[in-house]
């Protein structure tokens, strides 16, 4: 009878991954972890990657204000381009009076369209609406409330909201990402002191594409009619700069 002889290797070999994910699980939970971190053990029998986070609240250094113009029932082209020209340049004025710089103003969206009415089947022109919409960057947050306040004393009459946000968050990013992988590192020696192993050197450096999408911070639109007292207070709050980093290890 002709005897079998099998390689055992293999399957000790992921039996002992398994074993290492199952202690490491058990691990992490036990352990003072200020960040999530995520621990892998890949096929190479000889590494270990571990997932690090960095992240940073930042409060927003620059915001966005858009003023509308709507003209409505104009009787002819002429007037509804007219009190559109002439109720930018208020705006425009305005805001240079308050400090803004004019490449800081621009106008875009400007529209006229004719409304129509139905009258024995026939279209008749009945009047012209215009559209334009002043966009104003706001490099001093402070200032947002009185951007709003001139906007709309100089005839703006549709404010869409203020957007806070990070100007440049690259300046964040690599601060973040040194973070991320003195947390990596921190972790990973933490979970080879409980797991009993020797870490070598590192043999990569994995960094996933931040996802640092800024949800802006929008005012409601403001009613146009009078009222006393001065602008409202706005705050901007906070917006988060993330990194995260995976670090593959040499076992010994």
């Amino acid at each position: 009878m002709e005897n079998k002889h099998y390689d055992l290797k293999p399957i000790l070999t992921y039996l002992t991954i398994i074993i290492i994910s199952l202690i490491a699980l058990q691990l992490i939970k036990s352990l003072d972890i200020s960040y999530p971190i995520t621990i892998t053990t890949t096929t190479k029998s000889s590494e270990l990657a571990v997932v690090g986070e960095g992240k940073l609240d930042i409060v927003p250094d620059i915001a966005y204000v858009d003023a509308g113009i709507t003209v409505n029932a104009a009787d002819s082209v002429q007037i509804a381009k007219d009190t559109i020209n002439s109720t930018n340049n208020k705006i425009v004025e305005s805001l240079k009076n308050l400090g803004i710089r004019k490449e800081d103003i621009k106008t875009s969206n400007y529209s006229i369209y004719p409304d129509y009415s139905y009258d024995n089947n026939v279209n008749k022109i009945r009047g012209y609406t215009g559209n334009a919409t002043v966009s104003i960057t706001v490099r001093d947050i402070n200032q947002v409330p009185q951007v709003i306040e001139k906007a709309t004393q100089a005839g703006a009459n549709q404010v869409n909201g203020a957007r806070f946000s990070i100007e440049k968050p690259e300046n964040y990013r690599e601060k973040v990402r040194d973070m991320a992988i003195t947390n990596a590192k921190e972790q990973a020696l933490k979970l080879a002191k409980n797991l009993g192993i020797r870490l070598g050197r590192i043999t990569n450096i994995v960094e996933s594409s931040p996802d640092n999408t800024y949800m802006p911070y929008a005012m409601k639109s403001l009613p146009m009619g009078g009222g006393g007292g001065g602008p409202a207070e706005m705050e901007p709050g906070t917006q988060t700069v993330t990194s995260t980093v995976t670090l593959y290890f040499e076992k010994k």
